[in-house]
């Protein structure tokens, strides 16, 4: 195998874990939310608060923070490859990941003060801010599959 099959096969592997773990980061972020309006609905010092409170600490710690560095890392990795930091599409790409990854931290804070007890966020809000991650994705998936900019 010469050293160009060599990379083209890495940049691929490469490639394949970035759409697998932005599945995982993305999946973790429409379900982070769900998870907090069942644990707003729940009674205050209840044991099902409890178990809502495990069951978010284990979902940012288990799958969405490790998804999201994954992703990261790869996203750099491809972008360099490819010698892309000049095209538009991707500097639209890395904004809306920079803010996903801003609403990712949001939605930890805003579980670390569930588990406090603070409940600053209607239900309502939480549904609507259930959709950011979903609206976002698509507008990713059109720039890097049309490459509109």
């Amino acid at each position: 195998m010469d050293l160009w099959t060599a990379l083209s096969l890495t940049y691929l592997w490469i490639k394949a874990a970035h759409v697998i773990f932005v599945i995982f980061w993305i999946a973790g972020l429409f379900l982070l939310p769900r998870y907090y309006i069942y644990h707003q609905e729940s009674p205050p010092g209840s044991e099902e608060e409890r178990r809502w409170i495990d069951r978010e600490a284990k979902l940012r710690r288990i799958i969405l923070t490790p998804a999201m560095i994954l992703v990261w890392v790869a996203g750099l990795v491809l972008a360099s490859s490819g010698s892309w930091w000049q095209a538009g599409w991707l500097h639209a790409k890395l904004l809306l990941v920079l803010g996903l990854s801003a609403y990712h931290g949001y939605m930890v804070g805003y579980g670390k003060k569930l588990a406090r007890g603070v409940r600053p966020v209607s239900g309502k809000a939480l549904r609507l801010m259930n959709e950011v991650p979903g609206i976002a994705t698509a507008i990713i998936v059109v720039l890097v599959i049309v490459k509109p900019l």
